[in-house]
């Protein structure tokens, strides 16, 4: 990944692209439970092609007659891949939900069960990849490293995909939090980025930094719907903080976890070379049940860090979230102070309260499976794999590829 050191610098990657077609990236959810079968919300499991989860929810939401915010998913999964993803329905039925003929979803089962799916209500994900316009035979030199990434544990990075795609996510969320309207609307209707934008979209930005709105508005095309309701709000307006509140809840939301991805990600960024190492004054968490304790005598909690029954672990920050002391706390604030931020401005964030939690800074992947071979498309390695709820297939393919993957 761009700027993130990877664990293994010294493997020189196979090389090759991702998701040439959806079916070569395909993901399945592994329930944290499964449905009981009664209760007001139906459980069912969609397999979706080239759809968003946001998409999906729409799609299911006007099929079936129902709100979106009725319907809950407990991750986020890749647009452009083959995902089989668990969604919780209030207000329909077992039949209505069977009954869906929709293009691109496809209705694998329906269940009743008492509570809302809410994000984090995941196990795992399976995942199975194609890499393409890659060397078949290269993939005998992948053992050893994969053999290193389990022993080691993988980078518990956030992949690219949380960040948006003109990679500003988290920017837009330290705005978001700092309550600095004026540089959100900067940042999402100005600040044009060449190589990302279209022609028409780099002029409507390039329109919104000279001030010139009513120019803006008419250069931003019919397809970039957010930025247009939020321009006419300010423009009706003149009111900044209007403008930002006329950005769905579900969006600020996503700024202000890509905020928190890039504070861990440069947490984990700074410590990879000691990245199976715990430090005094470390937060460790216990990967059998999640409990995170205080480091007092790394020596003594060494041997359980080798045999990956605990890991030290980095801020998801929030106005609740533990510090860590020693040298943990000083990477930590360094790179809070680096975005002008500290834990205690999330408590004053309005609707954006984020409480805050710990976040591994490694995960090891399980089940690992390798082939190689080719089909109609080319020749091909691929890669299945098991990883915990949260972390992404991105960060152990680009540990394979030494490449950008998507």
């Amino acid at each position: 990944m761009p700027d993130l050191p990877y664990l293994t610098p010294d493997f020189p990657g196979i090389g090759g692209i991702l998701k040439q077609r959806p079916e070569d990236f395909f993901v399945q959810e592994i329930p944290l439970y499964e449905p009981s079968g009664q209760g007001e919300h139906v459980y069912c499991q969609i397999e979706k092609v080239a759809l968003s989860t946001f998409e999906a929810v729409d799609r299911l939401a006007q099929a079936l007659g129902v709100n979106p915010r009725d319907i809950g998913y407990a991750g986020m999964k890749d647009a452009n891949a083959v995902t089989q993803q668990v969604f919780s329905i209030a207000g329909t039925s077992e039949s209505a939900v069977m009954n869906l003929h929709l293009d691109r979803m496809r209705v694998l089962w329906a269940a009743r069960h008492g509570n809302k799916l809410r994000l984090g209500h995941l196990k795992a994900n399976r995942f199975a990849v194609k890499i393409r316009q890659v060397n078949p035979t290269d993939v005998v030199k992948l053992t050893p490293l994969i053999e290193q990434l389990q022993h080691r544990g993988m980078p518990n990075y956030f992949g690219e995909q949380r960040f948006g795609r003109r990679g500003d996510n988290h920017l837009l969320g330290a705005a978001l939090i700092r309550g600095d309207d004026a540089a959100v609307l900067k940042l999402l209707l100005g600040s044009p980025q060449p190589a990302l934008d279209d022609p028409r979209q780099r002029q409507a930005r390039e329109q919104f930094d000279l001030n010139n709105l009513d120019a803006s508005m008419k250069s931003w095309p019919r397809s970039s719907g957010m930025e247009r309701r939020v321009l006419a709000r300010l423009i009706k307006t003149g009111a900044p903080p209007a403008a930002v509140r006329a950005v769905d809840q579900r969006i600020r939301r996503l700024w202000v976890s890509a905020l928190q991805s890039q504070l861990f990600n440069q947490t984990v960024a700074r410590r990879i070379d000691s990245l199976d190492r715990v430090m005094l004054g470390d937060l460790a968490q216990k990967h059998d049940n999640g409990a995170v304790f205080r480091v007092q005598d790394p020596a003594a909690e060494q041997p359980r860090c080798d045999a990956f029954v605990i890991s030290p672990t980095g801020p998801m920050v929030g106005y609740r979230m533990t510090l860590p002391e020693h040298q943990p706390l000083e990477i930590e604030q360094e790179i809070f102070a680096s975005y002008g931020l500290k834990p205690a401005d999330f408590r004053l964030a309005g609707r954006h309260k984020i409480k805050g939690a710990r976040r591994s800074l490694r995960v090891r992947p399980t089940d690992v499976e390798l082939s190689s071979g080719a089909d109609e498309y080319g020749p091909h390695i691929t890669i299945a794999f098991t990883l915990p709820a949260g972390s992404f297939a991105t960060v152990l393919l680009g540990e394979i590829m030494k490449t950008d993957p998507q």
